[in-house]
């Protein structure tokens, strides 16, 4: 019997989701605690990967078991997990839907503070940056979903089957007092380290550094960036993942996302 979880978790502390010779990864610490209340070895998939201090505010992984439990498992597993591990909903499934290959659709939000601040030096990114051009990083990310190769806006472009990519939302957001920004993007899936590059891209663009016609000639693959400088790691948020057969809210005060007062730019 195959069965999704549906957790969030703070990054910070870990190599990213999934496991690591060199680090502790989300996934070794929830299967060792699965495998401590079942008894017996346990093997999780994800429903992709994340970057070392990279949060997700909703995630998915499926298990299968040979038996149903009888007993509370979101209690339980809650209980063993650490503080900033949760588990929100535990979804059996029928048939065997596989919780990377058939999610249709993934969520992220990026989120940057201009000013240095104690509280969000974990949950969101520092750029000290003042007079940025919004204009011309709203007309760059308006340019994203009209191309579908991001080979030029990729760590490693190689080690993927394919590099295409169909991108059916992204915008940037402020908080009311202006001192705060939220990328936000859907496609159909992201390659290595693609968004943090994507937003270090943008960011170039909104202080004069890269000029939105160079900008475009990397998603065109008519030039290629001479070097890429991802984003930092902690203002990226996996926010939302859909499938055909399951569809839920996140939870949004999860994340940064809590009422700033979000406004489109």
């Amino acid at each position: 019997m195959r069965y999704f979880f549906h957790i969030g978790y703070s990054g910070t502390h870990y190599k990213g989701w999934q496991r690591h010779p060199y680090g502790v990864g989300v996934q070794q610490v929830i299967e060792e605690c699965l495998r401590k209340i079942l008894k017996q070895p346990v093997a999780i998939v994800g429903c992709g990967r994340t970057d070392a201090g990279v949060h997700a505010s909703q995630f998915f992984f499926h298990l299968d078991v040979a038996q149903p439990w009888e007993f509370d498992m979101l209690f339980r597993l809650n209980k063993v997990l650490p503080p900033d591990i949760a588990v929100f909903d535990i979804v059996p499934v029928e048939g065997l839907p596989h919780a990377r290959f058939d999610a249709s659709k993934r969520s992220y939000d990026y989120f940057i503070h201009t000013y240095k601040d104690p509280f969000l030096h974990d949950v969101s990114a520092l750029y000290p940056v003042r007079n940025l051009n919004l204009d011309a990083m709203q007309a760059a990310t308006a340019l994203l979903p009209l191309y579908t190769d991001y080979r030029n806006l990729c760590l490693t472009p190689a080690e993927h089957d394919s590099t295409i990519c169909h991108v059916t939302e992204a915008r940037w957001l402020m908080d009311q007092p202006g001192d705060r920004l939220r990328f936000q993007i859907t496609a159909n899936r992201f390659l290595s380290r693609m968004i943090r590059i994507v937003v270090g891209q943008l960011l170039q663009v909104g202080t004069g550094a890269l000029s939105l016609p160079e900008f475009e000639s990397y998603l065109a693959l008519e030039k290629a960036p001479k070097h890429l400088s991802p984003a930092y790691p902690q203002g990226l948020y996996l926010s939302k993942v859909s499938y055909p057969f399951l569809d839920i809210a996140p939870r949004p005060a999860f994340s940064p996302a809590t009422d700033a007062g979000w406004q489109t730019i």
